[in-house]
């Protein structure tokens, strides 16, 4: 018979197969796997360090990678902390990875032990392969054969007891991380200046001021503006830009002008990445560009100004807010 005779789904007394439902696990997640949210499994150092990490609750998808598995992934969920032990290092540092495996003893070639209580297992867990190379990141690296992800790498000093924060590596994916983008323009502005004075940041030009609704899986934020026809006169120019979101400032970007006196038109470009802590996401907060004017020429906006800005959210794993 050339078919899985049962397809997902049929009513009545039809018997699907395991191999059917983990393809439906397989195609929810269109054959990605990692974590599900971006808080998910994280690990962490415990509050007071010692021997163990934790573990955070969460939910995984791990494809199957047992001899002969074609479109198959697990769907696994974690409901509660899990302390997970280290083992300390001697005279010389090591690396030891933190997995999410799922031990599947049924499936041919797989040689995993039957759990004690087979209708409850477990069937997965969280496990350590101590002694990994340092730059070890994916479970496949450690473990071929494994239907397991990444966590975390530890990287310990030599003669280390206690596992801190410094010592954990963030390795774990979000199987379909979704992306936002926001576009704001400015067509024309007001007529306004900058020019030395204090020497300190001021939001201008003052249109580029704008609300943003942050999304609660929001992680990273990348915010590129595009300011066209800005108007230098009076001597030469030299500025600061950046966005400022929310209070964070971005990085500094210059303007530079040697052109002396005259009038004369400048465009000019500002990319920022935020990231985005927990106490952001599903908030509404002030965009702003701040310009901090050095050398004593004049900027100024008017109507022949434009200004573009690109607001694209993204997310990503995240080690706050969990």
């Amino acid at each position: 018979m050339p078919w899985d005779s049962v397809p997902w789904f049929i009513e009545g007394s039809a018997e699907h197969s395991a191999q059917i439902a983990r393809l439906l696990a397989y195609n929810s997640v269109g054959g990605a796997e990692g974590v599900i949210g971006p808080t998910d499994l994280c690990v962490r150092a415990l509050s007071s360090p010692g021997q163990q990490v934790e573990v955070l609750t969460g939910a995984c998808s791990i494809l199957n990678r047992a001899a002969g598995a074609q479109y198959e992934a697990y769907a696994g969920r974690m409901i509660s902390t899990d302390r997970i032990p280290i083992t300390p290092t001697g005279p010389t540092g090591r690396s030891d990875l933190i997995i999410a495996r799922v031990e599947n003893p049924y499936l041919m070639g797989e040689t995993w032990p039957q759990p004690s209580t087979p209708a409850t297992g477990p069937y997965i867990a969280t496990r350590v392969i101590s002694g990994v190379p340092a730059n070890t990141t994916t479970a496949r690296q450690a473990r071929p054969g494994d239907s397991a992800i990444a966590l975390a790498r530890i990287d310990l000093p030599p003669n280390t007891t206690s596992v801190l924060p410094a010592h954990i590596k963030d390795l774990r994916r979000v199987t379909r991380p979704r992306t936002e983008e926001r576009v704001y323009t400015v067509i024309g502005c007001a007529y306004s200046y900058i020019e030395p004075t204090d020497g300190n940041p001021k939001n201008w030009p003052e249109q580029a001021a704008w609300s943003i609704d942050i999304p609660e899986w929001a992680v990273t934020a990348i915010i590129t503006t595009n300011l066209s026809g800005l108007r230098l006169s009076g001597d030469n120019v030299y500025a600061q830009m950046h966005h400022v979101l929310a209070g964070i400032a971005g990085s500094n970007s210059e303007l530079d002008d040697d052109g002396g006196t005259g009038f004369r038109r400048a465009d000019k470009l500002l990319v920022d990445r935020f990231a985005i802590p927990a106490a952001l996401r599903g908030t509404t907060k002030p965009l702003n560009i701040q310009t901090t004017a050095i050398d004593p020429g004049r900027i100024d906006v008017n109507s022949s100004t434009q200004l573009i800005c690109r607001v694209q959210f993204q997310e990503a794993a995240a080690q706050d807010g969990a």
